[in-house]
C-alpha cells in the first residue's frame, strides 16, 4: 500500500459543515496551542456536536520569564491552565506526553507515541500545526516544538497509523488496530486553503487563552491585542475573526 498525501484545495462557504458527528483529535505542542491556534473553532465544532480530544506532546516547562521558577513547577501550573482552558470551550478528553518543553524532535520514538494516541482515539478529523512554518511575518520565528509536533504528526498518520506492520509492537502487542484519518487540518500554515469565519467564538476562545495567566502577561492588554486581530475587509465597528487552516483530504 503505497501512495502520499494530497490535497483537494476547494474553499467553501462551510467547509467545516459535515453531515454527521465527527471525532476530533487535536495534537500539539504545548499547553495553550489548541487555544491559540485554533480555539475558536473548537467552540464551534463543540457547538455543533463534535467530539474534540487534546494531545500534548509537552508539558510546557520552559516558558517563564520568572527566575525562581523551577521546569516541575511550571508543569503543573501550565496543565492546571490547560485543562481550566479547555474547560471553557467545553473539552473535557486531554492527554499530556510529557515530553520536555523545547527539546521536541520528530524521531521514531514520538511518531510511535502519536501513532499510539491515534489508534487509540480514532478520530475522522485530526489537527495539528505546519512543519513547514519557519518565520511568521517580518518579527516572529515558529517555536521549533511546533515545527517537530507538526512533522510527527502527519508522519503519524500517513502511513504508520493505517499499516498494521509500521510499530508492529502497537498492534501485536497493545492490540491497537491500524487506523486511517479521513482529514488533517493543519493550523499555522503559510499557504492556507480553508477558512472558518469564527466572529460567532472570537470571544469564547479569548476566554479561554485568559486561563493561561503564566503566558499572556497583562490581561487587559491581552485582550486588547486579540480583538485587534480582524479579518481583512472588516473593521472595529463591525469585526469578523477567522482562523485558517490548510486542509487535506486523504479519502
Amino acid at each position: 500500500m503505497t501512495g502520499t498525501i494530497s490535497s483537494k484545495i476547494s474553499i467553501k462557504t462551510n467547509p467545516d459543515d459535515w453531515e454527521t458527528t465527527q471525532k476530533i483529535l487535536v495534537v500539539l505542542a504545548h499547553p495553550d496551542d489548541p487555544e491559540f491556534f485554533c480555539g475558536a473553532t473548537i467552540a464551534k465544532w463543540i457547538a455543533s456536536g463534535h467530539h474534540i480530544s487534546y494531545c500534548l506532546l509537552t508539558c510546557g516547562d520552559k516558558g517563564t520569564k520568572n527566575l525562581k521558577m523551577t521546569s516541575e513547577e511550571l508543569c503543573q501550573i501550565r496543565q492546571k491552565e490547560q485543562l481550566a482552558a479547555a474547560n471553557v470551550l467545553g473539552v473535557k478528553n486531554i492527554r499530556f506526553l510529557g515530553y520536555q518543553d523545547g527539546y521536541l524532535v520528530p524521531d521514531l520514538n514520538l511518531r510511535r507515541d502519536v501513532t499510539r494516541v491515534i489508534r487509540q482515539e480514532k478520530p475522522d478529523i485530526l489537527v495539528t500545526c505546519d512543519p513547514t512554518t519557519l518565520f511568521i511575518g517580518d518579527d516572529r520565528v515558529n517555536h521549533p516544538d511546533h515545527r517537530a509536533a507538526g512533522q510527527a504528526v502527519i508522519d503519524a498518520v500517513f502511513p504508520a497509523a493505517r499499516d498494521h506492520l509500521f510499530f508492529i509492537e502497537l498492534w501485536r502487542d497493545e492490540k491497537l488496530e491500524p487506523h486511517s484519518v479521513r482529514e488533517v487540518w493543519i493550523s499555522g500554515s503559510l499557504q492556507p486553503n480553508t477558512f472558518i469565519d469564527v466572529t460567532d467564538y472570537w470571544q469564547i476562545k479569548i476566554k479561554a487563552l485568559c486561563e493561561h495567566k503564566s503566558q499572556i502577561g497583562d490581561p487587559d492588554e491581552f485582550i486588547k491585542k486579540m480583538n485587534s486581530r480582524i479579518a481583512e475587509g472588516s473593521t472595529q465597528d463591525s469585526p469578523r475573526y477567522i482562523e485558517k487552516y490548510r486542509r487535506i483530504i486523504l479519502g
